[in-house]
């Protein structure tokens, strides 16, 4: 049994980071069609823009600021810079901008940072707590918290405020968006802006369990674009469902056959969605837009 908890607190942690991605995914996919492979990279400029910003003497709390302010900026950049002057483009163009942009952005942040990995310091301490036999980090239970305010404050967003209902409308139906009003471009701008501090915040919360360097975004997206799938591409709900499901999978596929096969575990997640439910968990049949 504690064996069984202790996979489980792990699988949620790491889940709780899949699911952020995986939002992140959602957010920009409803609102512009386009799949951003450069998701995990704003989780990778969370951890290591806050870690070089505390070790410049910075404190923490501004340094995670200064780091989603970064990926906000980025994120806005990659939608002015390159989805923006090729929309109308096909979705294997779109994906492949993205997928440059990853690339970019990895160079850029091994030329910037370093190659090595990094960590700061747990925002609630190092002494695990013990339940059922198993340890759980504080830190990990401030990763589960902190996933679960912001899906709580998505979901606000989108039902409570102008904004959010501007952005439903937008992934509903952009030309009737438009024709009432709604400045579709700006909306996809801000659905990029958004997405990038919920990747930062998660590359913020998870560094000081899993450490993190330039490239850990590769994995990252795989991973969170593989939950996203699961739950059904498009759909808030389902890409939480699914970052946990990667995650448990992962996590007692780990411990109970082979940590060799941890990285592919999200493969066979895309493969078996891919030839059993092509939407998903959550999603419905596809229909074209018009």
């Amino acid at each position: 049994m504690p064996e069984f908890l202790q996979f489980l607190f792990s699988g949620l942690t790491i889940g709780a980071i899949y699911a952020l991605v995986a939002l992140g995914f959602t957010l920009i996919y409803n609102a512009s069609d386009v799949i951003n492979f450069a998701q995990g990279e704003f989780v990778m400029l969370g951890g290591m823009v806050t870690f070089f910003a505390a070790a410049a003497g910075v404190p923490l709390p501004l340094a995670a600021l200064l780091a989603i302010v970064v990926a906000v900026a980025v994120g806005l950049l990659l939608h002015r810079f390159a989805i923006e002057p090729a929309r109308g483009a096909s979705a294997v163009t779109l994906i492949i901008i993205t997928i440059g942009a990853s690339i970019l952005l990895r160079g850029v942040a091994a030329v910037v940072f370093d190659k090595n990995f990094h960590s700061f310091p747990p925002f609630a301490g190092t002494t695990p707590w013990n339940v059922g036999g198993a340890t759980i980090l504080p830190q990990s239970v401030i990763v589960l918290l902190g996933a679960g305010i912001i899906v709580v404050a998505m979901w606000a967003l989108m039902s409570m405020t102008l904004i959010g209902k501007a952005m439903v409308a937008t992934a509903a139906n952009k030309l009737a968006a438009q024709l009432t009003g709604i400045n579709t471009r700006a909306i996809i701008g801000l659905s990029f802006a958004v997405s990038a501090a919920i990747g930062a915040i998660g590359g913020i919360l998870v560094t000081p369990i899993t450490l993190t360097s330039y490239d850990v975004g590769t994995l990252l997206a795989l991973k969170g674009f593989a939950a996203a799938m699961l739950g059904g591409m498009g759909h808030p709900f389902g890409a939480v469902v699914g970052g946990l499901i990667v995650g448990l999978l992962e996590s007692f596929g780990a411990g109970y056959i082979s940590s060799a096969y941890k990285d592919a575990i999200a493969f066979i997640v895309i493969l078996a969605v891919l030839f059993f439910m092509p939407n998903g968990l959550f999603g419905k049949a596809s229909a074209e837009r018009v």
